[in-house]
């Protein structure tokens, strides 16, 4: 790969040229150009363009000088620069193509091509519906990669508290006098008032157990993402009993929380009580107000160890405190005919509002879809 340190180089370079085709470019202007290509894609010619004549043309008159100079520096194949793009081009190309990662079977020439260009959305696509516990390790790090750019939303409610709008049911009567007043008795506009809106809590409760072994990260990877993407997240781990990590989660770094989460689970990868578990949550937890009007996702495959009356009691008396119940069940893939066999599925599945699969990225991302209309 080009030396980095070699395109600010490069960039002044071009204000140099600049200066020599009679423009006034300043020490300034060529900082300025360097902060915005340092934005931007130095490899792109149109990022390059555009960046200089928002930093270095200060007259309109001086465009057609910039264009002519920017051909002849950056457009010519004698220039040194126009090498230094291609080759900057080039490992751009081969760097996007090792993220993406192409389908486990062997392609054609032309595949290999693309993969070059970057042009992998399928394989991107396919792997964002292949199943965890059928992904190779590198395929697994991939779908970390994508999944720490998910983009969730968390749900929100309309309170009884309302606000000032543009528009509404309940005309904004204090706010029109006073703008009636101000304007010495002469009518003024209809001025409204709209209901506020607030975020509902998000508790996540992920089995960690020996069953999720092949699942179990990936949530944990997804609850991070959800945890830094809203500020009334809760996160939740069981095996053979409860553990709150949600401070765990809080580091800024992904593979340090997840790395402190592991260790403040001690029962991971053993067995499984989810009945148990979800009972000491509405006791300790629970009853305390922290999912009142909260979304609650449940993730685990529903094989309990532990008295299935004591999971339907857990389960019931959770129905009541929080507003919506969301259950991932990795078993469910992406079957819609799905009928839970395991006991304590069963056993919680009259209390479950919504059952997704959660079995590949492709869940976990409608799972995100679906939190804004949980309302």
């Amino acid at each position: 790969m080009p030396d980095e340190a070699a395109f600010p180089g490069l960039l002044v370079g071009f204000g140099q040229a600049l200066r020599g085709a009679g423009l006034s470019v300043g020490t300034g202007d060529v900082l300025s150009y360097c902060s915005a290509a340092s934005l931007l894609d130095p490899s792109d010619l149109a990022d390059l363009y555009w960046a200089g004549r928002a930093t270095l043309v200060r007259s309109k008159d001086d465009i057609p000088r910039y264009d002519a100079a920017f051909r002849q520096y950056f457009l010519d194949e004698a220039s040194s620069a126009a090498q230094m793009l291609f080759l900057r081009a080039t490992s751009s190309a081969q760097a996007q193509a090792a993220m993406a990662m192409p389908g486990t079977e062997p392609g054609t020439e032309s595949d290999e091509q693309e993969a070059v260009l970057g042009l992998m959305a399928s394989d991107v696509d396919a792997l964002k519906h292949r199943s965890f516990a059928a992904c190779t390790p590198d395929e697994l790090a991939a779908l970390r990669r994508i999944m720490a750019r998910i983009k969730l939303t968390p749900p929100r409610r309309r309170t009884r508290r309302t606000r000032s709008g543009q528009s509404g049911r309940v005309p904004d009567l204090r706010k029109m006098i006073r703008e009636s007043m101000r304007m010495h008795g002469d009518p003024a506009r209809l001025l409204w008032r709209q209901r506020r809106v607030r975020l509902r809590p998000l508790i996540l409760i992920l089995d960690v157990s020996g069953s999720m072994a092949d699942y179990s990260r990936h949530l944990l990877q997804f609850a991070y993402t959800a945890k830094h993407a809203a500020a009334k997240v809760e996160v939740f781990c069981f095996g053979t009993r409860l553990t709150r990590i949600t401070r765990a989660l809080e580091h800024r770094r992904p593979d340090s929380a997840l790395e402190q989460a592991a260790q403040a689970v001690v029962d991971w990868d053993g067995g499984t009580r989810i009945g148990a578990s979800l009972d000491t949550f509405v006791r300790r937890w629970a009853r305390g107000g922290m999912c009142r009007g909260g979304v609650v996702v449940i993730c685990s495959d529903g094989l309990d160890r532990g008295d299935p009356e004591v999971l339907a009691g857990a389960m019931e008396r959770l129905s009541r405190l929080c507003h919506r119940i969301v259950w991932l069940n990795p078993h469910k893939g992406s079957s819609p005919q799905f009928q839970p066999t395991a006991v304590g599925m069963m056993v919680a599945a009259p209390h479950i509002d919504l059952l997704l699969s959660g079995h590949d990225l492709a869940s976990l991302e409608e799972l995100a879809a679906l939190l804004p209309v949980l309302s």
